[in-house]
């Protein structure tokens, strides 16, 4: 069984930062990539950036020049390092894994998601 465990939410004042971790545990298998996702009040799930198994990142634009993403692939670890923080930035962010599982059969892919940990950015 994989549980995903995010940590670093919290409450920040506009223009300051905060840093998300999460970790994957578990029969994870092959992980080829890592991302983070947020969800605001009302709104449906949106991509943030994520990381690929071979170092190649992607963000979207609002993330861009703000949020940096890294990882421990082989730890099965994603990090999400944010600054500048704006009130629009306020959301659930979740983070994703993505994995994959060759046999000589055949091949599977697996895509797990965590409960989501809480960013606030107020004054």
């Amino acid at each position: 069984q994989v549980h995903i465990v995010e940590s670093g939410g919290g409450t920040v004042q506009p223009g300051g930062s905060l840093r998300l971790s999460c970790t994957a545990t578990g029969s994870v298998f092959t992980i080829d990539r890592m991302a983070w996702y947020r969800q605001r009040p009302g709104e449906r799930r949106v991509h943030v950036a994520d990381i690929t198994s071979g170092g190649i990142k992607y963000y979207s634009d609002s993330a861009k020049g703000r949020f940096t993403i890294s990882a421990d692939i082989a730890k099965s670890t994603v990090t999400l390092e944010m600054r500048d923080l704006k009130s629009d930035d306020t959301a659930v962010y979740y983070c994703n894994v993505e994995s994959s599982r060759t046999t000589v059969l055949d091949s599977y892919e697996y895509d797990y998601w965590g409960q989501g940990t809480q960013v606030t950015v107020s004054s």
